[in-house]
Parts: structure tokens; C-alpha cells; sequence
């Protein structure tokens, strides 16, 4: 078997690629950059308090079987945690289910504990997120998620 003869000049041009088309496609990658992360970052805080609303809903549904289950709600100093463990203070649930209510006590997506006030002044609770600063009041992505205004 005969061998070919190797042409240097010719591999020599298909090796890697020449500075100027990596400078194109670092200069494309960042347009893409500057017109995609700002949207991306906007989305992020609109997407926590689309899922603290989902959270307070599950709450507000675990809440309901506790009170179907034993007649009343946690007071508020038994807080959201009676729904993980049968609380041993207050008002001491009869027919608490073995296996609680929920799986664990869940903070909103910042990180903070959700504030549980039974009764509630909007009604028999009031279960409210203090948003991403975690202090009451607030504005845009600052202000408070409350269970009476979810949607």
C-alpha cells in the first residue's frame, strides 16, 4: 500500500481559527449577552413572587385540613410550624395526622419566614411574605405578598 505524501502548507490552513473569527463570534456572543440577561434578571423577581403566591395557596390548603381535621387553626404562636409537628402548646389538636400537614416549615423565596397570624385582622389568618428586602411595607420587588390579595 502505497502512502500519500503529507502537504504541510495545506493542514497548515484547516488548524484552529484565525484571531479575526474568534474576535466575530466574541463580539456576537456579547450583543446576545446584553440583549438577553436583562431580560433574564427581570424575570428572576417575578418569578419568586409568582411562587410565594404558590406557597401561601399551599399553606393556605394545609391550613384547611388542620382546621377540618381538629376544628380550629394553629394560634400564632404555634405558628406555620403546627402544621410540620403537632404543637405542644395552646390549643392542643385532638385528631392531628400522624404524618402532619406538611413535609417541612417552608420560607419564601428569599430566604424569610413567612409571618402566620391567627386570627388574622382579613380573616380567621393572615399569612403574609415581606418580599425581597424581608421587612414590612415596600414597593415593586420590596412589597409584601399578603394570603388576602393573592390572585
Amino acid at each position: 500500500m502505497e502512502r500519500m505524501p503529507y502537504r504541510r502548507g495545506r493542514m497548515r490552513n484547516r488548524e484552529g481559527f484565525t484571531l479575526l473569527e474568534i474576535m466575530v463570534v466574541i463580539v456576537i456572543l456579547g450583543l446576545l449577552a446584553a440583549l438577553v440577561v436583562p431580560k433574564l434578571i427581570g424575570r428572576t423577581e417575578e418569578a419568586k413572587r409568582t411562587q410565594t403566591r404558590l406557597q401561601i395557596k399551599n399553606l393556605e390548603q394545609a391550613l384547611q385540613l388542620f382546621k377540618l381535621d381538629n376544628g380550629f387553626y394553629p394560634e400564632t404562636e404555634q405558628g406555620i410550624e403546627a402544621l410540620v409537628q403537632a404543637p405542644e402548646t395552646g390549643r392542643i389538636p385532638k385528631n392531628y395526622r400522624k404524618e402532619g400537614y406538611l413535609d417541612r416549615v417552608p420560607t419564601d423565596p428569599w430566604k424569610n419566614p413567612y409571618v402566620y397570624v391567627s386570627p388574622g385582622t382579613h380573616g380567621a389568618y393572615d399569612i403574609t411574605s415581606y418580599g425581597a428586602d424581608g421587612v414590612p411595607g415596600g414597593e415593586d420587588e420590596d412589597a409584601d405578598i399578603n394570603s388576602w390579595e393573592a390572585e
